[in-house]
């Protein structure tokens, strides 16, 4: 009897076990977030959602909101404290079922570097793959110029070059909280509240939980656009900045080379960022988990450029 149930039972059990491994997979949900004078559902950002799901049918995803309110959400991109704003998208992201075992973000703009805040800070629940297209990592040495009848992005840009390094600009402006002055690096130090904790600056306020969680990432994308003028420097999008006339003393000491330090421009590699490892950024790219991307074009015009990043680095194929 037992030989006769073997040999029913085991046909069956190998019929199941092939059955299910050919049952398809949801694929990994992907988190958004928007960029400056937008909001997290706007007609662009439902398109762009849409989009998404036609390359991943069946995928959850999700847009990051700071109000629900699509004026006020929009409002909140120029006005508020980013570090209390990324706390409470850490709070929506663990409400969510559908992100509680992990998903992939995607940033546009200054969203890219506020997920990397996320991921840095919280990332519970953990970001897989992280896809940031024209972001500021190292901050803006010039603040965004705004368009002729957005009243409410020239009323905040007015007031951030007032007083940039302000106590207040740097609790209630967006943009200041990610400005960093080549010119003012001392004053930017002591002062930010924001891209300096983010990107452990600061000595004596390093934080050993940044660089672990960074490094956690299985992959980093990074899309700088070839034409911006709207971020500058545009390499801020691959972790490049303005140099400092420290920056200057330091390159002019250590290193012979030809390109960016001549342009001005400090590149990921030489900044103290990352060959000090403060933020685990080093530890991913020597990994091979670092990619560095361009978009023809100016600030935001995305064309068909991300489609292809978002088909191999969305879902979980990556």
């Amino acid at each position: 009897m037992i030989l006769n149930f073997s040999i029913c039972i085991l046909p069956l059990l190998s019929w199941i076990t092939s059955s299910l491994a050919v049952i398809p997979q949801h694929p990994r949900p992907v988190v958004l977030w928007h960029g400056l004078g937008d909001s997290h559902s706007s007609p662009g950002m439902l398109e762009f959602a849409s989009r998404i799901k036609e390359l991943h049918p069946g995928i959850f995803v999700h847009s990051v909101f700071i109000d629900q309110d699509l004026s006020k959400d929009r409002q909140a991109g120029f006005y508020g404290n980013v570090n209390d704003q990324i706390e409470f998208v850490a709070d929506q992201l663990a409400s969510i079922p559908e992100l509680r075992d992990g998903f992939d973000a995607i940033g546009l703009s200054q969203g890219g570097q506020f997920l990397r805040a996320y991921v840095e800070m919280y990332n519970s629940p953990p970001v897989q793959n992280l896809i940031t297209f024209g972001s500021q990592h190292m901050g803006i040495s010039d603040l965004p110029g705004c368009s002729r009848y957005d009243f409410l992005c020239q009323a905040a840009l007015r007031a951030a070059k007032q007083a940039v390094y302000s106590d207040w600009a740097q609790k209630n402006l967006v943009q200041a909280q990610y400005y960093r002055d080549p010119a003012r690096i001392q004053t930017y130090l002591t002062s930010n509240l924001f891209l300096s904790a983010v990107n452990n600056e600061v000595p004596a306020f390093r934080n050993s939980t940044y660089s672990h969680n960074f490094a956690s990432l299985q992959k980093l994308v990074l899309v700088l656009f070839t034409e911006d003028k709207t971020v500058v420097p545009k390499e801020s999008s691959w972790f490049g900045s303005e140099e400092s006339h420290d920056d200057v003393r330091a390159l002019d000491n250590q290193y012979s080379f030809v390109g960016a330090s001549e342009r001005g421009i400090v590149p990921m590699r030489l900044q103290p960022l990352y060959t000090e490892d403060w933020i685990g950024l080093r530890q991913l790219d020597q990994r091979g988990d670092v990619v560095l991307e361009t978009c023809q074009g100016e600030h935001m015009q995305m064309g068909d450029c991300w489609e292809d990043l978002v088909t191999k680095f969305v879902g979980g194929k990556a």
